[in-house]
C-alpha cells in the first residue's frame, strides 16, 4: 500500500512539475515573441539603448519641449505627459491627503539618521500609491508625478533666514547624514527601478535675503564654500540622489542655474554627478529681469543649458530655438540634456510594463494609515525639543486637578504644518492632545488669550485672572508660518518670509508677564516656530519651556505625552539659538566668521546640540585607544554613558573634533559623529566611536584639503562644547586629545 501511495504522488508531483515548466517555458516564450513598435519600449534593452532609440524617434521641437518641468505627451509614441513638480519636504505636499510628519527643521531636532530614513520610506510608498492612484484617473497635472525636489540641504547659516525652517540646520555633517537618509528612502533599495526620484537643493549658497533672491549675488570664499556650503550636497552625489535644483541667487558673480564652474566642474566632474540638474522655478527669467547678464530669453535659455541645466522649471527652455536659430547653440547640448533627463523617467519605470516594477503595487491604504501616523507621533516627539524644566515641574501628572490652556496656536493646525506640507485629516491640535491625555477628573479650560503679533483689539482679559485659579498654565508662544516662509507663502510677513528681529512678537511677551505676575503657578510654555528666536523672556518667566518647531500632524499628541510623561523629551536643537541679534553679522554677508557654533565666540542663548532630559545622564571615562595617530589606522573612542534616574530615556551622543595647533583659521569644533542611545533607568552603556583621517581633514583659505600635524581634541557629550553650561542645567562635553603625526 504504501508503494502504490508513493507512486501516486511522485505521478501527481511529476504533473505539476510539468505543468510549472510549461508554464513557465510559455511565459518565456510569450516574452520572446513580444514585439515592440519601438526599441525604447522593450524592457529587455539596457536604458541607454532605449533612451537613445528614444532619442532619434523626437523632433527638435519635441525633444525642447520634453526639457520643461510640464512635458506635453506625445500620441504619436504613446507617451503620456509628465509633469516634473512634486514637493515632499515633509511628507506628500500640496496633493492631497498625506502623513503630515515634523518639518525638515524638527527632523534634524532627532539627530537620528535611521529614524529620518523610516521617515523617508513612509513618504515614498505614499507617494508611489498616490502616482498610481493619479495614473488611473489619468491625473498628470502639478503635483502627481514622482520626482520630488527635496531635501533642501543648504545650511541654516543666519537664523533670519525665513525658509532655514526647511533645512536640516546649521552643521554640515547633519546635513548630509540626514539628507542621504531621506534621499534613500525617497529612492528605495530596488536594483531595477527607483521608488521616486529625490533632488538636493538649491545649489548652491543659498540661505537668504528671502526677498531678494531673484538679484542677489552671495559671495563665499573658496574656505566657506567647501567647508560649509558644499560638503552636504557632495554627500548626496555619493548617495546617488537623482537631481540637482540650482539656485535663484548668483554665487561669487555667477547665477547658480548659468555657472559652468558650479554645476560643471563642481558637480559633474569632481562630485561625479550623473543625474540631472533642474533649474528653480522660473530662476532662469532671473538672468535678464534679476541679475541682468543677458538680454532676453534666447540668450538666457542658451545659458543655462549651456553650464548644464538639463530641465526648466518655468517658461524659458522653450526659447531654446530661437537660441539655436541665432547660433548660441548646437542642437548636440539639447540631445545631452535630453538624455540626462529622459534616463529618470526610464529609471522611475515609467516606460515599463506596471507588472514588471513592484512599486506600482503600492496600493492607497499605505496613504495615512496608522503605521504612518504612528511613526509622525514617533517623530515628533522625538524632534521637540526641552529647553528649561526648573525644579522638575515637567512632567505633570496626568490627574492634575485644574489645568489652563491659552495661546493663540493651541487650537489651531496651521503651526503643526510649516511650509510645504500635505492634508491629513488626523491632525491633533495642542489643546486635543492635552484634553486626551488627562484623565477624566481634570478640568481643562481653554481660552486663546491674546492674538499672535498684535495687541488684542478688545483690552479686556478675563484670560489672566482665570488661569491664575489653575493648577498649571499650559501657554502657547510664538510663530506660524504665515511670519516665516518662502516669500509668497508668509502673508503676515512684511519681510517676505525672512525675520530681521528674532523677537518673539512683544505682545505675546506682554501676555506671559501678566500671568506671571503675583503667580506662583507652573507655567509651561510651548515656542512654535522654525527658527531660533530671542528666547530670554520666555526662559525667565516660565518654569519649563518646550521648543515644538512646527510638529506635524500629531504634534499635540506629542507635546501632551511629554509634558504628562509618557516619553522623555530628546529633542536637540540642529541650530544655534544666539542671545541677541546683535551678536549676527549682517544678514547678507556669506562669510562664515562668528556664524554657527563652529564659528561664533559669543555666548549662545541655547548652544547648538542641547536639549534637556527627564533622565539625567552623565559622561565619564572618555578614552581613545590610540593618541599617537598616524593617518593608516583608525581611532576608537570610548565613553561611558550614564543614566542615574529612574527614568527610561533616549540620548543624543555626540562626537566633535577640534585642531588645536592649525596654521589657518579652523572651526572652534565641528560634529564627526551621532549616537542616538536608548538606555533603561539606572543603566550604563559604554559607547563607541571609530574616527579615521577623513575626520581630521580642514579646508585652507584657498579651499583645499589638508591634514596638519599637531594637537586635536576630541569632545564627546550630550552638547556641542565651547562653554560653561551649568546655567541651562546640562553638562559640558568631556574631552580628550590625540597627537596627529605628519600625514
Amino acid at each position: 500500500m504504501l508503494k502504490i501511495t508513493s507512486l501516486i504522488v511522485i505521478f501527481f508531483s511529476t504533473l505539476i512539475s510539468c505543468s510549472k515548466s510549461e508554464s513557465a517555458n510559455q511565459e518565456e516564450t510569450k516574452k520572446e515573441q513580444q514585439v515592440y513598435e519601438y526599441n525604447f519600449q522593450n524592457p529587455e534593452l539596457s536604458i541607454d539603448d532605449r533612451v537613445n532609440d528614444l532619442l532619434g524617434q523626437l523632433t527638435l521641437e519635441e525633444k525642447i519641449a520634453q526639457l520643461n518641468y510640464n512635458a506635453p505627451a506625445i500620441p504619436r509614441l504613446g507617451i503620456p505627459a509628465y509633469n516634473w513638480w512634486n514637493e515632499a519636504l515633509h511628507g506628500v505636499a500640496r496633493a492631497g491627503k498625506a502623513t503630515v510628519f515634523p518639518q525638515a527643521i524638527g527632523m534634524a531636532s532627532t539627530f537620528d539618521s535611521a529614524l529620518i530614513h523610516r521617515v523617508a520610506t513612509a513618504v515614498s510608498d505614499e507617494a508611489r500609491a498616490k502616482f498610481n492612484a493619479n495614473v488611473e484617473n489619468d491625473n498628470r497635472i502639478r503635483y502627481a508625478g514622482l520626482t520630488f525636489w527635496t531635501p533642501n540641504i543648504n545650511i541654516f547659516r543666519d537664523p533670519r533666514w525665513g525658509r532655514g525652517q526647511e533645512t536640516y540646520g546649521e552643521d554640515p555633517y547633519l546635513t548630509g547624514i540626514l539628507g542621504t537618509a531621506f534621499v534613500k528612502g525617497l529612492q528605495g533599495d530596488n536594483p531595477n527601478f527607483l521608488k521616486t526620484a529625490a533632488c538636493a537643493k538649491h545649489y548652491v549658497v543659498h540661505s537668504g535675503p528671502e526677498k531678494d533672491r531673484h538679484v542677489f549675488d552671495a559671495v563665499a570664499s573658496d574656505k566657506d564654500l567647501y567647508e560649509t556650503y558644499l560638503p552636504a550636497f557632495k554627500k548626496l552625489v555619493e548617495a546617488d540622489v537623482e537631481a540637482v535644483m540650482c539656485a535663484y541667487n548668483r554665487t561669487n558673480g555667477e547665477p547658480c542655474c548659468g555657472s559652468e564652474k558650479l554645476l560643471q566642474t563642481i558637480l559633474r566632474e569632481d562630485f561625479g554627478f550623473e543625474g540631472h540638474v533642474v533649474s528653480d522655478c522660473w530662476a532662469l527669467v532671473d538672468f535678464h529681469d534679476g541679475h541682468k547678464v543677458t538680454e532676453g530669453p534666447a540668450e538666457s535659455a542658451a545659458l543655462a543649458i549651456k553650464s548644464g541645466v538639463d530641465l526648466n522649471c518655468g517658461d524659458t527652455y522653450p526659447a531654446l530655438k530661437e537660441a539655436l536659430e541665432k547660433g548660441l547653440i548646437t542642437e548636440d547640448l539639447i540631445d545631452k540634456a535630453f538624455v540626462r533627463l529622459i534616463k529618470t523617467r526610464f529609471k522611475l519605470g515609467l516606460f515599463d510594463p506596471e507588472e514588471n516594477n513592484p512599486y506600482t503595487q503600492i496600493g492607497p491604504e499605505v496613504i495615512n494609515s496608522e503605521k504612518h501616523r504612528k511613526l509622525a507621533l514617533e517623530t515628533a516627539q522625538k524632534s521637540i525639543v526641552l529647553l528649561k524644566n526648573a525644579n522638575n515641574v515637567l512632567p505633570l501628572s496626568k490627574d492634575i486637578r485644574y489645568l489652563f490652556v491659552t495661546g493663540p496656536h493651541a487650537a489651531g493646525t496651521e503651526v503643526l504644518m510649516g511650509n510645504y506640507y500635505g492634508s491629513s485629516p488626523n491632525m491633533v491640535t495642542i489643546l486635543e492632545g492635552v484634553t486626551n491625555t488627562v484623565s477624566d477628573g481634570t478640568i481643562v479650560q481653554y481660552k486663546q488669550g491674546f492674538l499672535m503679533d498684535r495687541p488684542n483689539v478688545n483690552p479686556m482679559d478675563w484670560t489672566t485672572g482665570d488661569a491664575q485659579d489653575a493648577d498649571a498654565i499650559i501657554v502657547t508662544l510664538g510663530i506660524s508660518g504665515l511670519l516665516e516662509g518662502e516669500e509668497g507663502e508668509s502673508i503676515a510677513s512684511p519681510t517676505k518670509g525672512d525675520r530681521f528681529d528674532m523677537s518673539i512678537p512683544p505682545n505675546q511677551i506682554e501676555f506671559l508677564k501678566g500671568l506671571r505676575k503675583d503667580n506662583d503657578k507652573p507655567i509651561i510654555s510651548i515656542v512654535t516656530g522654525g527658527s531660533p528666536m530671542d528666547m530670554k523672556a520666555v526662559h525667565e518667566l516660565s518654569d519649563a519651556v518646550l521648543y515644538a518647531w512646527y510638529p506635524g500632524e500629531q504634534g499635540g499628541q506629542a507635546l501632551a505625552d511629554l509634558i504628562f510623561g509618557n516619553v522623555s523629551p530628546s529633542g536637540r536643537l540642529p541650530i544655534t539659538f544666539p542671545m541677541s541679534i546683535d551678536d549676527l553679522p549682517p544678514y547678507p554677508d556669506y562669510n562664515m566668521q562668528n556664524r554657527t557654533y563652529r564659528y561664533a565666540t559669543a555666548e549662545p542663548m541655547y548652544p547648538f546640540g542641547f536639549g534637556l532630559s527627564y533622565a539625567d545622564f552623565s559622561y565619564s571615562n572618555l578614552s581613545v585607544d590610540n593618541a599617537d595617530f598616524t593617518g593608516n589606522d583608525e581611532i576608537t573612542v570610548s565613553v561611558m554613558l550614564t543614566n542615574f534616574s529612574d527614568n527610561p530615556a533616549r540620548e543624543i551622543v555626540q562626537l566633535y573634533i577640534s585642531d588645536v595647533d592649525a596654521s589657518f583659521t579652523v572651526p572652534r569644533s565641528s560634529l564627526k559623529r551621532v549616537k542616538t542611545v536608548e538606555l533603561k533607568g539606572k543603566e550604563s552603556k559604554e559607547i563607541t566611536f571609530k574616527i579615521n583621517r577623513e575626520d581630521l581633514v580642514q579646508i585652507n583659505d584657498d579651499g583645499k584639503s589638508v591634514i596638519e600635524p599637531g594637537e586635536y581634541k576630541i569632545y564627546v557629550g550630550g552638547i556641542s562644547p565651547g562653554g560653561d553650561y551649568s546655567r541651562l542645567n546640562a553638562e559640558s562635553p568631556k574631552e580628550i586629545s590625540i597627537n596627529v603625526a605628519s600625514i
